[in-house]
């Protein structure tokens, strides 16, 4: 009797199923739970695209924090790679995240502005004025502990310009951004990414670092393959080959088969070397007759 029922049920359930209407069934325009969630829509054209070995706009004009008129190239005639970051003045978010991380990592890397590398941050908002720049960049100075006197200041470059300036650097490097709506409800603020990038002396894309959270061996690293290898130490090279760059995770990672082969290599000399102690004679040995 009970497996009667139980089939019945089944049957009646399943007639039910048969005939419910299509626009009753769960579709991509009807998410439900967490997929219902969905980023705005402009979170869609504020992302990065890894332009890697492009050209900077090296020809466009920009203002310094001092206000003089400067080209973008002369923050690359140095013959050092430099650190590049896109941000604008005024954000009270996640811009000055940015700035502590990067200052952070390059505190921490053992490398110091003016003789490893420079700093270019430019503004991608046309508002922004050398002023606004000027604070930023002793501030800046401030978390590398690097005096505003010092001589190396100068290799550090917090940059204002143009909306065609602007423009033309961020697509050179990828970086997208968008106007948004501030809390007071005026276009004021960006939506753009997280990312510091390093750039060759020669001002073409090298590497990008995604977060606000810099890791230290990352930037060092980054700087390293930017300068060709011109600067680090033996270890730094030893590192470097042990270590490889993910562009999709933005970061450097253990690179496995290269540590084995490492390993591989060093074991076979062990192997060799202790093959050629045993196949030699003690001295001292006594020959028979």
């Amino acid at each position: 009797m009970i497996l009667r029922r139980a089939t019945f049920s089944l049957i009646i359930l399943a007639s039910a199923l048969i005939a419910m209407p299509a626009h009753a069934q769960y579709s991509a325009d009807r998410p439900v739970g967490a997929t219902a969630q969905q980023a705005p829509a402009w979170q869609k054209d504020a992302g990065i695209d890894q332009n890697l070995n492009r050209p900077l706009p090296l020809n466009d004009t920009f203002r310094d924090e001092s206000g003089r008129e400067v080209k973008l190239g002369d923050d690359f005639s140095h013959n050092r790679p430099v650190m590049v970051a896109l941000m604008y003045y005024n954000c009270q978010m996640l811009c000055p995240q940015v700035l502590s991380g990067m200052a952070s990592a390059l505190r921490q890397s053992g490398f110091h502005a003016g003789h490893e590398y420079d700093v270019v941050v430019a503004s991608i908002d046309p508002s922004d004025t050398p002023a606004d720049a000027t604070s930023e960049k002793q501030h800046f100075l401030s978390m590398i502990d690097l005096p505003d006197a010092d001589p190396a200041a100068s290799s550090v470059h917090f940059l204002t310009g143009p909306e065609s300036s602007i423009t033309d650097l961020a697509q050179a490097t990828g970086f997208h951004y968008v106007r948004v709506p501030g809390p007071d409800g005026k276009m004021t603020q960006f939506a753009h990414s997280s990312v510091i990038m390093i750039a060759t002396p020669d001002g073409r894309m090298s590497k990008y670092l995604f977060g606000v959270d810099y890791q230290p061996r990352d930037v060092r690293l980054a700087i390293i393959q930017a300068s060709t290898r011109h600067i680090g130490t033996l270890s730094d090279l030893v590192l470097l080959y042990c270590c490889s760059y993910s562009p999709t995770q933005g970061r450097y990672t253990v690179a496995i088969l290269r540590i084995l082969g490492l390993a591989g290599f060093g074991s076979l000399l062990a192997v060799l070397f202790m093959l050629y102690l045993l196949s030699k004679k003690p001295k001292g040995m006594a020959v028979g007759v």
